[in-house]
């Protein structure tokens, strides 16, 4: 397989004709993350300490950040040229697949360890080599019935792999925004093993559609701590995606308690897998997993939490016509700190994600205007756990973001009069609520919309047709453009609106795609 891609007008001035992605075999590295569960019980069995059961945090809260300090920055772009055929290349979506069998093995082999089994006896058994083992200095420990674990080293192996579960749902995120079938699937099933499959609904058709306003749970506010916004966060986006499906089934004139419900039917995913350990291990290991769950969606959590922290999108329009701003490069934080971009999928370009859901983690690209982290989400992590040490590093970076003027940025509303007043802007917000009410005041009737039979999203080419309808979204065929909820957005990329939606005739062959 090639590794290099013909590049034409975007090829800066003396390069080759040909562009490389240095990162290319860089992202293998991200199968570390699912395979710690097995470095931790070997290095438990050859050495015998409890702290290699702890691996997860461990590398997460402490060997990646350093990484990142050590490994510094990469600002590189594929030319613009080379994304169809680097979107393309096959190799890069095998690597997100292979992350779910290693992290699935290394979950069910966990569960063993903590139910008082061995999965290293097995192994050896099942290879015969039982001779060679009894040789090794750690025999006693690889050849046991019970690995002897207490209840510290259990507690500190299911956070390990709740952490892994964690960057699984990063996994589940990137497989989540595609259109392919089977990608989507293999997105509810990563997302099974913390039982938090509601994000794949929410996250798609919520999030990327609220993001950087108050109305998004999944969006943190200036003046807001991790330890205020979890409890925000976890159980808005609930109650978020169950309302998604509540409403898309509502267009059908039916009740939501269907096996097509995407939450309900990600959520029996995580029912059979939770099952099945049970049945194999034994309630003992109940406890075990919940914990693991709270540590991979908490994970999850607090890389929201920084990714928009105290971003706002601004009202646009006057009167009743008025809507947020279209999403832009300055509403995400962003880091190109090397390491952590590897093991997320560039997760940390997070504001050309925004603007491309639907683009994959290999062709995503800096912006020379998005808000920069002072150093990698992995850090960053550390940061958020400690509130007074993260409103010291990140309050100063939000003010000079909006030029000082706050009144701009998604504040925490209980704290929005006291946070305005220390910086002395009381005054304007009163001058905005003002100039508010004005334009409300003058807002004009709402012209009446022209009949419109066919529109197409002008960002992922989806095309709604009235003739034909939208049958997954609950419109029936003949349902007009009008009748379309104003709120309603693109179900393929979930970032445009309606009111971005190109009207065309579609029995005009050149309005055709």
């Amino acid at each position: 397989m090639t590794t290099d891609y013909i590049a034409n007008s975007t090829v800066p001035e003396g390069s080759s004709d040909r562009w490389r992605d240095k990162k290319r075999y860089l992202w293998l590295i991200g199968l570390v993350v699912p395979s710690l569960a097995f470095v931790a019980a070997t290095a438990f069995i050859v050495t015998g300490w409890g702290a290699w059961l702890w691996i997860g945090p461990i590398i997460i809260l402490g060997v990646v950040p350093a990484i990142d300090l050590i490994a510094g920055l990469d600002k590189s772009n594929p030319p613009d040229d080379v994304i169809e055929q680097l979107e393309n290349d096959k190799y890069y979506r095998w690597i997100t697949f292979l992350f779910l069998p290693i992290q699935y093995a290394g979950f069910v082999g966990a569960f063993a360890v903590l139910a008082g089994e061995n999965p290293a006896g097995w192994l050896v058994n099942l290879l015969g080599v039982h001779d060679w083992a009894a040789g090794l200095p750690f025999a006693d420990r690889l050849l046991a019935q019970d690995l002897g674990l207490n209840v510290v080293d259990k507690i500190g192996l299911a956070i390990s792999i709740g952490s892994i579960g964690g960057i699984g749902i990063n996994t589940a995120h990137e497989l989540g925004h595609k259109r392919e079938a089977n990608e989507r699937w293999l997105s509810k099933i990563a997302l099974a093993q913390s039982f938090y499959g509601h994000f794949y609904i929410e996250h798609n058709r919520g999030h990327h559609v609220r993001v950087a306003t108050p109305e998004d749970p999944a969006s943190s506010r200036f003046g807001e701590n991790f330890y205020q916004f979890w409890p925000r966060t976890v159980g808005g986006s609930l109650r978020s995606a169950w309302n998604l499906e509540k409403k898309r089934y509502a267009r059908k004139h039916t009740h939501p308690f269907h096996l097509g419900n995407d939450v309900l039917n990600a959520w029996l995913m995580s029912a059979v897998l939770w099952g099945a350990i049970i049945a194999a291990f034994g309630w003992g290991v109940a406890p075990y997993l919940v914990i693991q769950a709270v540590m991979g969606f908490s994970l999850l959590e607090v890389v929201n939490y920084m990714e928009h922290y105290g971003m706002l999108r601004q009202k646009v329009g006057i009167g009743d016509r008025q809507r947020y701003e279209r999403v832009d490069p300055s509403h995400s934080w962003n880091s190109n700190n090397i390491a952590t971009n590897v093991l997320l999928y560039h997760l940390q370009r997070h504001s050309d994600h925004h603007a491309n859901p639907t683009r994959r983690y290999q062709t995503l690209r800096d912006f020379e205007e998005s808000p920069v982290l002072p150093t990698g989400y992995a850090g960053m992590i550390v940061l958020a756990l400690f509130p007074p040490v993260w409103r010291r590093v990140m309050d100063p970076r939000v003010v000079a973001h909006f030029g000082g003027d706050l009144t701009r940025a998604n504040l925490q509303p209980r704290k929005r009069a006291k946070i305005l007043a220390r910086y002395g802007l009381t005054e304007r917000e009163n001058e905005r609520l003002a100039a508010i009410k004005a334009a409300d005041d003058a807002a004009a009737a709402a012209r009446a919309a022209a009949e419109v039979l066919a529109a197409r999203c002008p960002g992922c080419g989806f095309v709604y047709e009235v003739a034909a309808g939208c049958e997954h979204e609950g419109f029936a065929a003949g349902t007009a453009w009008n009748d379309i909820p104003d709120d309603w957005c693109c179900p393929d990329c979930g970032v445009r609106e309606k009111v971005d939606f190109v009207p065309f005739d579609p029995s005009v062959k050149e309005g055709v795609r």
